[in-house]
């Protein structure tokens, strides 16, 4: 059985215009297809660039834990957020 089956994660992408985009899936290889397709599933913002790249993940084992740390990512800078993908 896959391990990642039941589990969450909060993930953040950097698009080709330098911005971080933060979301939360229960698939991640699902969720970074659907932004890739441009499709109505996918993030409106991520839509009007040319091309992102996942440079971060966290797992969490629910759907709230995961939720909650997306928010908190959200509310950082974009300064701090690159700190922390140097960690």
């Amino acid at each position: 059985m896959n391990k990642l089956k039941n589990q969450f994660m909060v993930y953040i992408v950097r698009t080709s215009g330098n911005t971080l985009y933060v979301g939360q899936t229960n698939n991640l290889h699902k969720r970074l297809a659907e932004h890739a397709r441009k499709k109505s599933r996918g993030a409106k913002y991520l839509s009007s660039f040319t091309s992102f790249e996942l440079v971060y993940t966290e797992q969490f084992p629910t759907r709230s834990l995961a939720l909650k740390r997306e928010y908190e990512l959200k509310q950082l800078t974009h300064k701090e957020k690159e700190a922390l993908l140097v960690k």
